[in-house]
C-alpha cells in the first residue's frame, strides 16, 4: 500500500470555501489511486484553509501526471475556489505542487498538471497531450470569442445650476488633493496644457509642424501668446506647437435626456509650448469646418468667451478618453487577448501562465461594462452627451483605424512627435514601465524559447495568434499585427503590449478620473446647449445653461469617484499572489521584476517631492496587475 500526502488550499477571498462533498484522485504513469473523499474531523475547505490528507493507492503510480478534483452537492450548491494541491510521495520524496486557482461550480470533475511549465513540445506522454487537448476543447465551448462590442458599435431634476460656485454644494463630499487642485485653477491657461499631457487622456496631444487647412490662424491672432522676439511660423518650425483634433466626435449622433438634445462638438486645440508658461493653448474652433459660425477663440477674447471655448474642448475630451482611450484601447483591446488565451493556450503553457495574473476578473468587468455603463439604459444614456447610438459611432471610428503599433508605447510617443515635450510625465513614467515589463517578459520567455524556431515550431503558440487577429482583431487590414509568430523579439514586445495595457495604461486613464471630472465644469459629461458661433454673445446664464444639470452632475462625480478609486482587493503590479509558475528559476526573474518596480518607484517619488500637483497614478504600487475596474 503506497500512502500520499496530499495538502488542499481553499481561495482566501469571500465565499471561496465550501460544504460541499470534495473527492481527489491522483493519476500517475502506472495508474490511479483510490478515489478519496477529503473528510477530516471538524471543517474542512475553509476560506483560507490549508488542509492535508492521505490518500492511498494499492500499488505505485510511478510518475505523478494530474490531480483529479471532484466537487459533489451536499444538501445545497456551494461553490469552491481552489488555490493549488500539493502531493507529496511515499519515501520523503520532494512534494509536488499542482496549481489550479479556478472555481469549481456545480457538480464537476477537474484535472490540473504539476506546475512547471511546458509549451506543446515538452509534453510525451500520451496521456498529458489527450489532457492538454481536452482541456483546450472544454475551454473553445465554454469562451466562444465574446463578440468585441465594436462589431457590432458595429436623482432626477433637470435643473440647471445658478453659478459655477454651485458646483461646490457636491463637490466637498467627495475630494481629492487632485481634484481640489483642479477646482481652484481649472481656469488657468497652463492647467489645460497639463491636462492635456498629464490628465486621464494623455496620448491626444500630438506635433504640429503644418497648420491644418480647415484650421485657418493666422500669425497675428496667436502673437500675443507668443513669447518675446519669436512668432508662430519660427515656432512651428522649432517643434513648440502641438495639436489637439478631435475629427473623430464630429457628426456624432448626440443623446437626449428627458426629452432635451444634448450636444457635442469636434474641435480643434493649438498649443504652444512656451519658455516660461509651459504648454498653453493659444486657438481654438470649436467645430472642424470653418465659417463665419465657427470663429476662432483666442485667449484674447472676453474671459467668458475663452472660458466657455476651453469647456468645449474639455466636454470633447471626456467623450474621447471614457470611449476610447479608456474603453475601446484597453479593456477591449485586452478582452481580445483574455479570451484567445482561454481558447488556445492550457494551464500549464508558460504564456498561460505568463498572462493569467494580468486577465484576472477582465471579461467579468467588461460585461458588468456593457449591462451597466453603455447600454441602451446604461449611465452613459443616462448623462452622456455621447449616450446610446453616439458611443457606439465612436468607438466603432477608433477600432476602424486601431494599429499594433500605437498600442507600443515608444513607437506612440514618437508618432505622435512629442519625444521632446516638457513635463510630459506620462511619457517619462510609461517609457520606465515599458521596459522594464519587456525585460520581465524576455527573462521569463528566455527560460522556454531557446531559439526563434521554437517559437514558429509551438502550435498552440501560433493557434493563439491566429485567434487574436483573424477572430478578435478581424476586418482591420491596417491593424499591422501578423497572423504568425516568427521570432522571440515579436513574442516578447507583444506580451510586452498586453501586460502594458492591462496595467500602466489603464492605470494611467482610469485611476485619475475623478481628480480630472469630479469638478464638472473642467471635464463636462455632456452640454446641453449648441457650442457658441458668436464671441460677443457668452454670458454665465449661457455657459450654465450648457454644463450639465444638478442630477448629472451628480451622476458624473459619483460614477467616476467609483470608476477611479482604489479597488479593496487591488493586486499590485508585479505582486503575484496567484503561484502559476512553480519553478525556482521563474521566481528568480519575478524577484528582480519587483526590485526594478521598487526603484522606479523610487524614483517617481524621489521627482514628485515637493511638487504642488503631483503625478502618481504609474506609481507601480499604485497600478493593478489587471484590469478590474
Amino acid at each position: 500500500m503506497e500512502v500520499y500526502t496530499v495538502t488542499v488550499a481553499t481561495g482566501t477571498s469571500d465565499y471561496s470555501g465550501t460544504n460541499n462533498y470534495i473527492y481527489v484522485t491522483l493519476v500517475g504513469e502506472k495508474g490511479e489511486s483510490e478515489r478519496t473523499l477529503l473528510d477530516n474531523p471538524g471543517l474542512d475547505f475553509c476560506k483560507g484553509a490549508v488542509d492535508q490528507y492521505k490518500v492511498s493507492s494499492s500499488a505505485s503510480l510511478g510518475a505523478l501526471l494530474l490531480v483529479r478534483l471532484e466537487k459533489q452537492r451536499y444538501w445545497v450548491e456551494d461553490n469552491w475556489f481552489c488555490r493549488y494541491v500539493t502531493v507529496e510521495p511515499p519515501g520523503g520524496d520532494k512534494p509536488l505542487t499542482f496549481p489550479c486557482y479556478r472555481w469549481l461550480i456545480g457538480d464537476v470533475k477537474l484535472e490540473i498538471r504539476e506546475g512547471t511549465a511546458k509549451t506543446l513540445r515538452d509534453d510525451s506522454s500520451p496521456q498529458l497531450l489527450t489532457h492538454r487537448k481536452e482541456e483546450l476543447q472544454g475551454r473553445k465551448s465554454s469562451y466562444s470569442l465574446l463578440e468585441l462590442s465594436l462589431k457590432k458599435l458595429a436623482i432626477r431634476f433637470g435643473k440647471s445650476w445658478n453659478d459655477l460656485e454651485d458646483f461646490k454644494r457636491i463637490f466637498w463630499k467627495l475630494r481629492s488633493p487632485v481634484a481640489e487642485y483642479c477646482m481652484e485653477h481649472w481656469r488657468d491657461d497652463w492647467f489645460f496644457g497639463y491636462q492635456c499631457m498629464n490628465g486621464s487622456n494623455p496620448r491626444m496631444i500630438r506635433s504640429c509642424k503644418k497648420l491644418p487647412e480647415n484650421f485657418p490662424i493666422t500669425a497675428d491672432m496667436v502673437q500675443s501668446s507668443m513669447s518675446l522676439r519669436t512668432n508662430l511660423d519660427r515656432e512651428l518650425k522649432a517643434g513648440n506647437i502641438y495639436l489637439l483634433d478631435y475629427a473623430i466626435t464630429d457628426g456624432i449622433p448626440t443623446n437626449t435626456i428627458r426629452g432635451r438634445r444634448q450636444f457635442i462638438a469636434a474641435p480643434l486645440c493649438l498649443l504652444y509650448q512656451h519658455p516660461d508658461q509651459g504648454l498653453i493653448p493659444v486657438a481654438i474652433q470649436l467645430e472642424q469646418t470653418p465659417g463665419l459660425d465657427t470663429p476662432i477663440f483666442l485667449p484674447t477674447d472676453p474671459p467668458l468667451t475663452w472660458l466657455l471655448a476651453k469647456m468645449w474642448v474639455r466636454h470633447s475630451e471626456f467623450q474621447v478618453f471614457q470611449l476610447v482611450s479608456h474603453l475601446l484601447r484597453t479593456h477591449l483591446v485586452i478582452e481580445v487577448f483574455c479570451v484567445a488565451t482561454l481558447r488556445q493556450l492550457p494551464a500549464v503553457h508558460p504564456i498561460y501562465k505568463l498572462l493569467a495574473p494580468h486577465l484576472r476578473y477582465t471579461l467579468e468587468i467588461n460585461c458588468r461594462g456593457r449591462t451597466q455603463l453603455i447600454s441602451d439604459n446604461g449611465i452613459f444614456k443616462r448623462v452622456v452627451s455621447t449616450g446610446g447610438e453616439g458611443l457606439m459611432v465612436l468607438a466603432q471610428r477608433e477600432y476602424k483605424v486601431l494599429t499594433y503599433r500605437s498600442l507600443q508605447p515608444r513607437y506612440d510617443f514618437t508618432d505622435r512627435g512629442v519625444t521632446q515635450l516638457n513635463k510630459y510625465h506620462y511619457r517619462e513614467h510609461s517609457l520606465l514601465l515599458w521596459d522594464a515589463i519587456h525585460r520581465f517578459v524576455s527573462g521569463v520567455l528566455d527560460l522556454y524559447y531557446l531559439s526563434d524556431q521554437d517559437v514558429e515550431d509551438d502550435l498552440e503558440l501560433q493557434a493563439w495568434i491566429r485567434d487574436i487577429t483573424q477572430e478578435g482583431f478581424t476586418e482591420l487590414p491596417n491593424f499591422g499585427l501578423s497572423s504568425k509568430l516568427s521570432s522571440r523579439e515579436e513574442l516578447y514586445t507583444l506580451l510586452s503590449v498586453v501586460i502594458f495595457i492591462s496595467t500602466a495604461q489603464h492605470a494611467a486613464t482610469n485611476n485619475g478620473q475623478f481628480d480630472w471630472c469630479a469638478w464638472v465644469p473642467n471635464t463636462p459629461c455632456t452640454m446641453r446647449h449648441p457650442p457658441p458661433t458668436d464671441k460677443d454673445a457668452v454670458t454665465m446664464e449661457m455657459i450654465m445653461d450648457s454644463l450639465p444639470d444638478v442630477s448629472q452632475s451628480c451622476v458624473q462625480m459619483a460614477i467616476t469617484w467609483h470608476l477611479g478609486r482604489a479597488q479593496p482587493d487591488a493586486i499590485p503590479l508585479g505582486q503575484y499572489t496567484e503561484e502559476h509558475f512553480t519553478e525556482g528559476r521563474v521566481q528568480q526573474v519575478i524577484d528582480r521584476f519587483r526590485s526594478e518596480l521598487k526603484e522606479i518607484e523610487e524614483q517617481i517619488w524621489s521627482e514628485n517631492e515637493g511638487a504642488e500637483l503631483q503625478y502618481l497614478y504609474l506609481l507601480p504600487s499604485r497600478i493593478e496587475n489587471s484590469i478590474t475596474i
